[in-house]
């Protein structure tokens, strides 16, 4: 099973990727919009996880 867990709206949000209790995939949005401590939603972030994990292409 896979859990996304999120951190938005307020400081470095973030999202990070779990499969069976194992750490898959974790980054901060603000790696991708190189604005420090982005409290955007993470939707670079959700992607870049998914893609690592192959779920999306």
């Amino acid at each position: 099973m896979y859990i996304l867990g999120l951190s938005a709206f307020y400081h470095d949000s973030a999202a990070c990727l779990l499969q069976d209790g194992r750490i898959i995939a974790a980054a901060q949005e603000e790696r991708f919009t190189r604005k420090k401590h982005d409290a955007s939603f993470p939707d670079q972030a959700i992607a870049y996880c998914l893609e690592e994990a192959g779920i999306i292409p």
